[in-house]
């Protein structure tokens, strides 16, 4: 046997666990992020709409007082440097339209002497510059009531000094109110705005919850409608009344149920397969069995023992390597991570289990491989046992005094490792190498006893490590008569003996 040292293995790393999802209510998140908003704007409208309704109360109370304060104004004189503030009925009307209580007025001479009105009103804080004529605002308190003052100055004749320049001389005055009618204006105003807020949010939460139902009644209609399928129908959900929203959710199922209903057509299919290809080694047996029973020959009965220990382990390899196909076939690609594997220690050891096989059909039996380690991620089981068919594949294929050799190397431009299996047997033809991989398909003219689904199990496995498999003549053959075969496995290498953690495959 030719053999060449192989890589190491290195260890594996645990999956990390799952989180777990917790179930949410649709209607009840897109409530909330609707109530919620409202519920909280809701009150905020209402404090604006109070500073609003105050500013509105304002306005006329306030327009009221500088009307006053301007009447109330031009009734000041200075006659012979004395001032004097004679009210008419018609000014006394406009000063006295609201309650006594709750209007005051003054009149201050230039040294804030008291002219007329009442002495308690305080002062402005804004004497230093005064603009006659123009009316000014302010609040203030009086008699431990805060008022609304309207005031203004009114220009008197200079006095002038020896020596200097004439001074300027005003009169101030002022017109107060209470604010008890402002608050009722305010109070009313908010009342007309604020009640009618009351009775409409009950009944736009109510608007909403409806429209919330409504518009996720076709959920509950398509809800109700795959309820009520039988277990068995794996037709594609109609889709014509549900929303657009919704309609990329029923694509993603009717796809689901699409490759549901391939996986069961498949595994029945395969059930099939599987019992019809039990028949021949099972009505062999029960033949050879018969037969034994009726022989009288000690030798006769030897010979059906001989038949039915062969169609016996015929049936056995059959069933194991269906069991193993069905492995295959149907585990999860994300049951178990992949762990980092030893590709040339894994090839070694299996070639070394095929040794006595080999040798017992005289055949070369050769192992090679680079010197250094070379490291995939897969799972160490089901490559083994994608390696096992192919030996045993070739074993089969290759005449006495024939060679097969298993060899494995790095491609380092592209990142891969490659596993070759060649023989010098007669080969297979370039128009069967697509139907080789199909299940229980066996080339016509070939004698070599088969179940026809090793290779089938070696594609099945291959694709579960996202690894190519090609078949091309021996290019070492040299005997045109037998080509030979070279099946070449391409499988991308582990970075620093680790895998992405992503990725992931069954295990036996």
């Amino acid at each position: 046997m030719r053999n060449q040292q192989g890589g190491a293995l290195s260890p594996g790393k645990p999956g990390d666990a799952r989180d777990q999802l917790i179930q949410r209510s649709l209607f009840g998140e897109i409530l909330d992020w609707m109530l919620m908003p409202l519920l909280l704007l809701w009150p905020v409208s209402i404090g604006v709409t109070y500073l609003v309704a105050k500013s509105i109360a304002n306005e006329p109370f306030d327009r009221s007082l500088e009307d006053r304060v301007t009447v109330l104004a031009q009734q000041v004189k200075e006659v012979n440097g004395e001032l004097s503030a004679h009210l008419p009925f018609s000014a006394r009307d406009i000063l006295r339209a609201d309650d006594v209580d709750n209007v005051y007025f003054q009149i201050s001479g230039p040294q804030r002497e008291l002219i007329a009105g009442d002495s308690d009103m305080p002062l402005p804080q804004d004497e230093d510059k005064p603009v006659p004529w123009s009316v000014m605002l302010r609040d203030a308190e009086m008699r431990n009531t805060e008022i609304r003052v309207a005031y203004t100055y009114v220009n008197l004749q200079p006095t002038r000094l020896s020596g200097a320049r004439a001074e300027e001389r005003h009169a101030l005055v002022q017109v107060g109110e209470t604010l008890e009618k402002r608050r009722e204006l305010a109070n009313q105003i908010i009342k007309g705005v604020i009640l009618p807020e009351f009775i409409i949010l009950p009944i736009a939460i109510t608007l909403l919850w409806f429209a919330l139902s409504r518009g996720l009644s076709p959920l509950t209609s398509l809800q109700d409608s795959i309820r009520s399928r039988r277990p068995d129908d794996l037709s594609p959900i109609d889709s014509s009344g549900v929303p657009e929203e919704i309609s990329p959710l029923v694509r993603s199922l009717n796809e689901m149920l699409g490759r549901v209903s391939h996986s069961i057509s498949s595994q029945k299919r395969f059930i099939a397969d599987a019992a019809h290809q039990m028949k021949t080694p099972l009505a062999g047996m029960r033949m050879q069995s018969e037969l034994a029973l009726r022989q009288d020959s000690r030798d006769e009965i030897q010979r059906s023992l001989e038949q039915l220990a062969k169609s016996s382990a015929s049936a056995t390899r059959l069933v194991n390597q269906l069991l193993a196909l069905a492995r295959a076939e149907n585990d999860s690609p994300q049951a178990t991570p992949l762990q980092p594997v030893a590709l040339g220690e894994l090839a070694r050891d299996t070639v070394q289990e095929w040794f006595m096989a080999a040798r017992a059909r005289e055949i070369d039996l050769g192992f090679e491989t680079d010197d250094g380690p070379l490291t995939v991620p897969g799972n160490a089981t089901m490559l083994r046992e994608m390696l096992n068919n192919l030996i045993d594949n070739a074993l089969r294929y290759t005449q006495r005094q024939g060679r097969v050799t298993v060899r494995v190397h790095a491609d380092a431009e592209r990142g891969l490792a490659i596993v070759e299996v060649e023989d010098n047997g007669p080969g297979i033809a370039p128009q069967e190498r697509a139907q080789v991989f199909e299940r229980f398909y066996r080339i016509l003219g070939s004698e070599v006893e088969g179940s026809g689904l090793g290779l089938a199990i070696v594609r099945e496995i291959a694709q579960r490590h996202d690894a190519e498999v090609d078949i091309f003549n021996n290019p070492r053959s040299t005997d045109p008569r037998n080509p030979g075969c070279l099946f070449r496995i391409s499988m991308r290498v582990a970075l620093d003996g680790t895998h992405d953690g992503d990725r992931s495959a069954g295990e036996y």
